[in-house]
């Protein structure tokens, strides 16, 4: 079963079981929606696992199908945590760059979604050489895009790249620009487009507009005005693809009122699909959109693709991967609208530099794509339509108020940061406050050389829950035995069985409301309190950072593992114990 609608099972039996008002009406929601996006799934890595089949990631040429279906494969790795699709795109990537025939910037979807994929794989892997070329696509755009022009020959689409680009390598004053790009993009924009019936996707046409905004909105900073702006932009393009939509089919028509009734593009439709689906997940929309969008692809499926073609990455297989990668996430999308999921990053506030000389910050991280990050784990909570944020200063009764859940990991101790914060018993009482008002607080700890448990026992003890100062399932190289748990399933956390991999951790004791959720020869590993009208989460290991989750790490060894089916069903728990 697809994991995402395996945690939608997980969460309707759970709905039944506790009954409230409120999950009776997500389950409502969610069954509905299951049902009609009930073959993506299926559809979606059969499309995946045919573009792997098919050897093309051996051939140099590039064009703007290539960088969908690298997109869509992007987005298909997330969502099963399947290194191989991550695997394909890189030496897609890595043969165009070695032939040297990577495409000159001129802003056209081709050349974006390339340097798409080059920023994707610096901040995976760390390879300055991505980096290099991306800056390189960068300087080449700064003729088309830095220009203040409305005409379509010199307009800019390579906004959702230069959006990225800004936000990683810290340029903000970039926002402004890339604002004015997209508006002048939306003023030449228009709903069909010939050049768009012909897969080209240079073209200024809505559907490409709005799939590009919803990938460049993420990367806005939350309090620049142009964030505002944008989603004004894709609000007036969602009420234009439902006046276009054909109440009976779902079908997105050229008119509304044209008789006989003509779709668009398969192309377009598939981007319009997507762009909803994905603004609705990501709180851009409201969540209505999300079923407009699955009613249409209903029909877009069942038109675009032939009994036989399903699985074949021919002309246009990249937006036919694209959609049902997203609507995947359909059924559940919504269940944790308007909740938001804050990260500290002052307790663990370790920096590095960068490949352009700048410091940043790492280590569990939602920004975090490299083996040390949790970007992961953060599009677990963002797949159920959850916001989330990070905390650079130490906690207060305002930001926290702000928040439905916080995540403390791995507390730094002097080898790790020269200036680590430490938890103080101000600091404890404060959170703990929260958490008796309804917080959720999600404690992971580490072994005791790489992490303070002391100070965060400050915390930790008013639940019941202490981290011995013990050093357990110790792994000398690739050893992975000492690692390895065993999930049986049917318990109070897991519902199924699991191979969990946790690599140096400490232990929990409890005492009054604590409670163990899993035990691994004897060691109590994850644990849980009730305190007030809150709850509190403990683990030994913050064992759902990327390198244990991705699938990308020694797939001989470490494929045995499957922490991110784990880390989906912990999710489902966190997100069931807010009070309603």
């Amino acid at each position: 079963m697809h994991p995402q609608r395996e945690a939608g099972f997980i969460w309707l039996h759970t709905v039944l079981r506790r009954g409230s008002w409120f999950f009776i009406a997500g389950a409502l929601l969610w069954t509905a929606a299951y049902f009609a996006s009930a073959q993506t799934g299926l559809l979606s890595q059969r499309r995946a696992d045919s573009i792997l089949q098919s050897g093309a990631r051996d051939s140099t040429s590039w064009n703007e199908d290539t960088g969908l279906q690298l997109q869509g494969l992007d987005a298909a790795w997330y969502n099963t945590a399947k290194g191989g699709y991550f695997r394909y795109g890189k030496a897609k990537v890595d043969a165009v760059l070695a032939a040297s025939t990577s495409i000159g910037a001129t802003g056209t979807a081709a050349n974006t979604l390339f340097a798409r994929q080059l920023l994707l794989l610096y901040r995976v892997t760390l390879d300055a050489k991505y980096y290099k070329a991306a800056t390189v696509i960068r300087t080449q755009l700064a003729d088309t895009c830095d220009a203040l022009s409305p005409s379509p020959e010199k307009l800019c689409t390579a906004e959702p790249f230069l959006a990225e680009y800004a936000s990683v390598f810290q340029e903000p004053q970039e926002f402004a620009n890339i604002t004015r790009g997209f508006e002048q993009w939306d003023r030449v924009a228009h709903w069909s487009s010939p050049k768009a019936e012909e897969a080209n996707l240079k073209n200024t046409g809505i559907a490409w507009l709005a799939a590009s905004l919803v990938d460049a909105l993420p990367y806005y900073p939350q309090d620049h005005p142009g964030r505002v702006r944008l989603i004004a932009i894709l609000s007036r393009i969602a009420n234009t693809a439902a006046q276009h939509q054909n109440r009976s089919t779902g079908v997105f028509e050229k008119s509304p009122d044209a008789s006989p009734h003509e779709p668009i593009a398969s192309l377009q439709a598939c981007l319009l699909v997507d762009a909803l689906a994905k603004g609705a997940r990501l709180g851009y929309l409201p969540a209505e959109d999300s079923k407009l969008a699955v009613k249409a692809w209903q029909t877009a499926s069942k038109s675009y693709l032939s009994a036989d073609s399903d699985s074949a990455p021919g002309p246009g297989s990249g937006a036919l991967l694209v959609a049902p990668t997203e609507l995947d996430l359909a059924p559940t999308a919504t269940l944790a609208r308007g909740q938001t999921v804050l990260l500290d990053a002052w307790y663990n506030s370790q920096q590095r530099k960068n490949a352009a000389g700048q410091t940043e910050y790492f280590h569990y991280k939602w920004s975090d794509k490299s083996d040390s990050g949790y970007a992961l784990f953060g599009h677990l909570f963002q797949s159920y339509g959850a916001t989330t944020d990070t905390l650079y200063s130490a906690p207060t009764r305002e930001t926290l108020s702000k928040a439905q859940y916080y995540i403390i990991v791995s507390p730094d101790i002097p080898v790790k940061n020269p200036n680590p914060h430490y938890m103080t018993a101000q600091d404890a009482e404060l959170i703990a406050a929260w958490v008796k008002e309804g917080g959720i607080l999600i404690l992971m700890e580490n072994d005791p050389p790489n992490a303070d448990l002391s100070h965060l026992n400050l915390l930790a003890d008013k639940f019941g829950i202490h981290f011995d100062d013990v050093l357990h399932h110790h792994i000398l190289g690739e050893h992975v035995e000492d690692g390895r748990m065993t999930v049986d399933g049917n318990g109070p956390l897991f519902h199924h069985p699991h191979t969990l991999y946790m690599k140096d951790t400490c232990a929990i004791s409890l005492s009054g409301p604590a409670v163990a959720l899993f035990r691994d020869r004897g060691d109590v590993v994850m644990a849980s309190a009730k305190y007030g009208r809150g709850t509190v989460f403990a683990s030994v290991d913050p064992w759902l950072y990327n390198e244990y989750t991705d699938g990308r790490k020694n797939p001989q060894i470490y494929d045995q593992f499957d922490n991110f089916a784990g880390g989906q069903e912990l999710v489902q728990w966190l997100l069931q114990q807010r009070p309603h």
